[in-house]
């Protein structure tokens, strides 16, 4: 059986299997199933991870757990944040307020003076700086926001990708990454430079050479990565 073929019930509260019920138990809640094949469940004990035998792959119980990224989980105990391996082993002895997954080797945390940085896969920090928020690596970089308000890129030893700074930013994806100044939302590349002159209330990243994007007079439309319409609709 691969884990892959196992699905959440509409209930989610069990798993199911080719139209079956898996494990022949319902919970109070489930997760899906994520590499190698492990999934978070709730029962009147408390949140665990189980195999795809629905045996439970290690003994403690905690408040909530996630699913396993790079062979790690988020997991809540007593309100405290940390990661743990697949044999149910804590990796790290620091605790969080929050914790995200890990994504190319590295994850987001909160500390208890809630902001925000990235830490390694022993759970150190990966550079020194302290953020209002950051977000998933993701290629290489990842979006964060400084103490001042503004955004900016981040490389995966937390440089600045450049000297541009935004009111909102996101990851890029293909080379471009959308951005928002006073104007409104556009799209820059990793100079941090405009790819048209043209402001949107809303905007899609580009999907293999166009995007989607709002006017200000609530028409949608779509461009080129020179800016150009190609469609209104």
């Amino acid at each position: 059986m691969n884990w892959r073929d196992i699905n959440v019930s509409e209930e989610n509260n069990s798993f199911n299997y080719q139209g079956k019920l898996l494990f022949n138990k319902e919970f109070d809640e489930v997760l899906k199933f994520h590499s190698p094949g492990i999934a978070p469940v709730k029962d009147q004990s408390g949140w665990c991870h189980i195999d795809i035998n629905g045996v439970e792959i290690y003994k403690e119980r905690y408040d909530r757990v996630f699913g396993f990224y790079f062979n790690r989980a988020s997991v809540i105990d007593n309100d405290l944040w940390f990661h743990i391996n697949e044999k149910g082993e804590r990796l790290y002895s620091e605790s969080y307020v929050w914790t995200g997954n890990y994504q190319e080797n590295v994850c987001s945390v909160r500390g208890f003076n809630n902001q925000y940085f990235h830490i390694d896969l022993e759970g150190k920090p990966i550079y020194e700086s302290k953020y209002r928020f950051v977000g998933d690596f993701k290629d290489g970089y990842a979006c964060v926001k400084q103490l001042n308000g503004l955004y900016k890129h981040i490389d995966i030893n937390g440089l600045f990708l450049n000297d541009k700074a935004f009111l909102d930013l996101g990851v890029f994806h293909k080379n471009y990454a959308t951005a928002k100044d006073k104007q409104g939302w556009f799209h820059i590349d990793k100079q941090g430079k405009q790819l048209y002159n043209e402001r949107y209330a809303m905007i899609e990243p580009f999907y293999n050479g166009y995007a989607v994007v709002d006017t200000f007079q609530n028409i949608k439309q779509i461009i080129d990565e020179k800016g150009k319409i190609t469609l209104e609709y």
